[in-house]
């Protein structure tokens, strides 16, 4: 203030310009800040303090943009439209068709649609909408075409619309956009199914056509003849009526001439009476006239009634020719009828034909390809027949090996506990303990020395025999000397196996070894011993 005093500037108008001057620069502020949106576009806020939400949708009206702590973009509401060259589609009688479409999406307007797109397309241009709009809507195509069979798909139109719009319009809610229109250029199959169907009802269309040209043409001729039927018959009933009415005339005609040739006569007659004298003269002559009145009378009438039987005839040969010509206008309309019914009859069969041989391609295809989906099946249940067997195999064989590991595991666990306690026996002699199993193991050695010579031919065979009792045989008393008188014997055998006894059980000299009994024996040709 003292320094505005001092410059000789007045403080209070300078204040109120100042005042004025920040007041317009936050009405210009404030108005840079308020975003209006257009009818064409979503105005996005997002930032702090937009909400419970991650951003503000506004359609049409305006809002304040804060500055520093919040910003703003636009989505646009311009249509998409989207070309989709949908090939190979698998139908739900398994054959593929071919839907070329045309979609036309858009942002939606909806509250929550909207901020789907704020939170999912909102920067991004064109193109990648359009990229992220047909991979879903292609997807949704072929999961509609797989519920639906190809008759289905050709005829109602409407219900394949209908699932396409439902089906593809809740995908595309889900990233915000809505399905505006949906226009299906064209449906083809691989194999050429539905041209057969449209042959078909082309053929029976036709068909159709033709019989109903056939029963109209029959109608007109069947009509035309009754027509002409009619026609003669009235003309002949008013022939008759004209006959009849000639006829009554004449008849009157002849009524009145005879009253008055009745009048006449009696006139004659009261003139004869009144001439006494020419009664009988006048009598005569009435009688000659009454006659000649009848005779002229009949001729009259058998006149008249010739000319009426001349003209009933005519009548009637009129009729006949009338009635022989109407009958040859019948023949020849049914003949014609025959004739449309026979080519017809001839076009449906032809139409059959065509539709019994599109039906046999039906089903041979469709044959091949539950055969060919058969065998897959088989092989496929072969292959997994094989591989569970062999796991089953191999399972198998596992277990037996860990259970033949396992026993002979054991069987060694005991024969070590064996083989323990057998040297703790022997007394802390452990050489005593191989002697003992040997002598356990000689008769198994003796079985397999028998079984080695048991197929040959033995000529000479050498018995060593300890001595006896004189008896013959050993007896427990001698038990002792038995045993020592065979230990020659043992040592022998015990050489031959290769095998070396133990010192405890001594050793032979050669003096002292028995000496052998040759005993020869001749056994008979082709023998064994």
């Amino acid at each position: 203030m003292w320094l505005l005093a001092e410059k000789g500037i007045e403080p209070l108008p300078f204040l109120i310009g100042a005042g004025v001057l920040v007041f317009v620069f936050l009405i210009v502020f404030l108005a840079t800040r308020y975003k209006r949106c257009p009818a064409n576009r979503i105005l996005v806020i997002y930032g702090k303090g937009v909400g419970t939400q991650a951003s503000k949708c506004i359609h049409g009206g305006g809002a304040f943009v804060w500055p520093i702590i919040q910003d703003y973009a636009y989505l646009s509401l311009e249509p998409i439209t989207i070309d989709i060259d949908l090939t190979g589609a698998l139908s739900k009688n398994n054959i593929r068709v071919n839907v070329p479409s045309t979609f036309t999406v858009g942002v939606s307007v909806e509250p929550t649609i909207m901020h789907a797109a704020a939170e999912r397309i909102l920067g991004l241009d064109i193109r990648q909408i359009s990229t992220q709009t047909q991979d879903i809507i292609i997807g949704q195509l072929r999961l509609v075409i797989a519920t639906l069979q190809i008759e289905e798909i050709n005829k109602d139109r409407e219900k394949f619309l209908t699932l396409i719009n439902e089906n593809v319009s809740t995908e595309l809610r889900k990233i915000g956009l809505d399905v505006i229109n949906v226009n299906i250029r064209d449906i083809q199959d691989e194999s050429g199914y539905i041209n057969a169907i449209g042959q078909k009802a082309a053929a029976e269309a036709i068909n159709v056509a033709k019989v109903e040209v056939a029963v109209a043409t029959r109608d007109g001729d069947t009509g035309e003849a009754k027509a002409r039927r009619e026609r003669e018959v009235i003309v002949a009933q008013e022939r008759a009526r004209a006959i009849e009415g000639q006829k009554g005339a004449e008849r009157d005609q002849r009524m009145a001439i005879a009253k008055l040739d009745a009048e006449g006569a009696a006139n004659e007659a009261k003139s004869v009476r009144e001439r006494d004298v020419a009664i009988a003269q006048q009598r005569a002559a009435t009688e000659q006239g009454a006659k000649e009145a009848d005779r002229t009378k009949r001729i009259a009438v058998s006149n008249y009634e010739a000319e009426a039987v001349t003209g009933e005839n005519e009548a009637r040969a009129t009729i006949a020719q009338k009635n022989a010509a109407l009958a040859e206008a019948e023949a020849e309309a049914k003949r014609r009828a025959e004739v449309a019914r026979a080519q017809a009859n001839q076009n449906i069969l032809a139409a059959q034909r065509v539709e019994e041989q599109a039906k046999l391609e039906k089903e041979e295809i469709v044959r091949q390809e539950i055969d060919k989906r058969k065998m897959e099946i088989e092989a496929e249940a072969e292959a997994e027949k094989a591989r569970r067997m062999a796991r089953g195999e191999a399972d198998a064989i596992l277990a037996r090996y860990n259970a033949e590991a396992e026993g002979i595991q054991r069987v060694l666990e005991a024969k070590a506990e064996g083989y323990r306690k057998l040297v703790a026996a022997c007394m802390n002699r452990p050489e005593i303990a191989p002697t003992l199993l040997m002598i356990e193991k000689l008769p198994e050695i003796v079985e397999h020395q028998v079984k080695a010579i048991s197929n040959l031919k033995i000529e000479k065979i050498t018995v060593w025999d300890s001595g006896g009792n004189g008896t013959g045989g050993n007896t427990t008393a001698n038990f002792l000397s038995g045993m020592i008188g065979s230990l020659p014997a043992v040592h022998e055998l015990a050489k031959q196996a290769g095998i070396e006894l133990p010192g405890f059980l001594g050793t032979v000299k050669a003096s002292d070894a028995p000496q052998p009994v040759e005993v020869v024996a001749k056994p008979a040709k082709d023998s064994k011993v």
